[in-house]
């Protein structure tokens, strides 16, 4: 496999940058570049930017409003922008409903939702996980029960991303609970505002809020607001999930914070005051680091243009890598850090914040950045689940 750039290719590149260099507003550069918290207003804002350009859908194909970019465009529009400081597009409706409606939905649905995801007409959440029904999703307990032209929804989701910010959740129900586990699990699009959908946020170790418990109480949705078939849809939830695990590998993020932690390491010195950086030890960790970006980069392009086309495996084997390179480099930042890393302030995350401790402004948020990367070997299906999916697929047992 050749990954140098065609001419075509380094043009695309210096396209992306000169574009992101002049629209992507610096308030919202400024938030990401210092590991501060990314609003809602700043992802739809970023998001419209994109559509007006024609670059609202990067993974999507041209018959639904997207780019028809090769795997290699899209891998290098990933990194620019994130090293520009551009925050991520939002996964819920880009890479996991929105592939979903294209390969299962009826063609009115598809008319109805896919146009709305690029500019984030409708902002999406998703309802997977439960207490007791992470990992073992097939286990899970919400119910919908069909009522004439409605299911009424009864149950709890947990770790729903950015549930307080949505207007859809995508929804795995049970509508048979005499069927095996795999084969009563329904798919349902939910309207946030239903009455008797309740969102209660959870705060995480740094001191955020991105996730949430949602809670469905008699809540009605309509019968055509099922995607596919029913009784069929653990078949759409391992083909989302495949998307999902692709998208976790964060190549994009994983150069940016490359790029700060060399800057990071060049500025922060030692007991004898020089620069960290001119450390053999440290050069060596951070080499490291960086061979390791550079292969999952490689393994990322492979996955891309598979024949295929569907997620297999490989998806699991990328999203086992690209959590550990990026705790891997959580890690590094902290000890970059030092002592400066301490006392954390969760304060030092909101917009417009000032330095809340003592030491450069750069080290305040690497112990946030080092307690929310702790997260990337569980959501998306942990690593031992996906380590008995590889056995399974490749290996037979």
């Amino acid at each position: 496999m050749d990954l140098r750039f065609t001419a075509e290719e380094q043009a695309f590149r210096e396209e992306v940058r000169a574009f992101v260099q002049e629209k992507l507003p610096e308030d919202i550069r400024n938030k990401v570049l210092n590991h501060q918290r990314v609003e809602k207003d700043d992802y739809v804002r970023w998001h419209r930017i994109l559509q007006a350009q024609g670059w609202g859908a990067p993974t999507w194909p041209k018959q639904w409003g997207g780019t028809g970019w090769t795997a290699l465009q899209r891998l290098i529009f990933e990194i620019e922008t994130f090293r520009a400081g551009a925050p991520r597009l939002l996964p819920f409706g880009l890479t996991m409903i929105g592939p979903v409606l294209m390969k299962y939905a009826s063609p009115e649905m598809q008319q109805r939702f896919l146009p709305r995801i690029p500019g984030v007409e409708d902002f999406w959440c998703q309802g997977y996980s439960e207490p007791g029904s992470g990992s073992d999703l097939a286990s899970l307990k919400t119910r919908a029960v069909r009522k004439g032209d409605k299911y009424i929804v009864n149950g709890q989701k947990t770790w729903t991303t950015m549930a307080h910010f949505a207007d859809w959740i995508f929804c795995l129900v049970r509508t048979d609970p005499e069927a095996k586990a795999q084969e009563g699990i329904s798919m349902l699009l939910i309207e946030m505002k239903s009455p008797g959908v309740t969102v209660r946020p959870i705060t995480t170790l740094d001191g955020g809020h991105d996730v949430n418990e949602t809670w469905f109480e008699d809540v009605e949705v309509p019968v055509e607001n099922l995607v596919g078939e029913e009784n069929r849809a653990w078949t759409y939830a391992k083909y989302l999930l495949g998307h999902e695990r692709t998208g976790i590998a964060g190549i994009g993020h994983c150069h940016r914070e490359l790029r700060q932690l060399k800057h990071y390491a060049a500025q922060a010195t030692d007991g004898a005051g020089r620069p960290l950086i001119e450390d053999v030890r440290m050069r060596d960790k951070i080499a490291r680091v960086e061979m390791d970006i550079m292969a999952l980069e490689m393994l990322l392009l492979r996955v891309a243009t598979q024949a295929a086309g569907t997620p297999g495996p490989e998806a699991s084997i990328v999203k086992i890598r690209g959590s550990e390179v990026q705790q891997d480099l959580a890690m590094l930042m902290m000890e970059v850090a030092g002592p400066n890393a301490w006392p954390y302030s969760p304060d030092w995350l909101e917009p417009g914040a000032t330095q809340p401790v003592s030491g450069p402004e750069w080290a305040a948020p690497a112990a946030s950045t080092y307690y929310d990367m702790r997260k990337t070997s569980i959501y998306g299906g942990a690593t031992e689940v996906q380590k008995n999916i590889i056995s399974k697929m490749i290996l037979g047992f």
